[in-house]
């Protein structure tokens, strides 16, 4: 198996991805019944997005949140839809490619689906949000 080297391989890479996802019984619902995508219009904005994203392309110039809270006014999405994402998405990231960028696709993922659940749920999308800050010695 070989990397994700070019727009070709997200192209591939996403759509796999969304024929997974499609026919997941929890996420697939929420793409289909939900959201209403019209995977037509949506394959070349999503690979915009994941060709920035692995090859900073500069090609996304959209907001994935916004349509996501949108979603989530409509749907709301819990860790379970997040998790099950991510299960699809390695997944399907594992049974196409191999090799470091395809181990950032992973990795970028999870950390835009923990991002995207906290921001949800009115949190900061910061992993690091349970990192306080101690106050310096002379104040104390």
């Amino acid at each position: 198996m070989r990397d994700l080297a070019d727009r070709n391989d997200v192209r591939v890479l996403v759509e796999a991805f969304y024929t997974s996802a499609f026919a997941d019984p929890l996420i697939g619902p929420v793409f289909t019944d939900v959201a209403h995508l019209d995977l037509d219009a949506h394959l070349p904005v999503i690979c915009d997005f994941w060709e920035t994203v692995l090859f900073t392309a500069g090609s996304y110039r959209r907001n994935i949140l916004q349509v996501h809270v949108a979603l989530h006014a409509q749907h709301p999405l819990g860790p379970e839809h997040f998790d099950r994402w991510l299960a699809v998405w390695v997944r399907t990231v594992d049974g196409h490619f191999h090799g470091p960028v395809a181990d950032r696709a992973k990795l970028q993922a999870q950390r835009i689906a923990g991002s995207m659940r906290r921001r949800l749920a009115g949190r900061s999308g910061s992993d690091f949000e349970t990192i306080g800050r101690r106050e310096p010695a002379a104040s104390r």
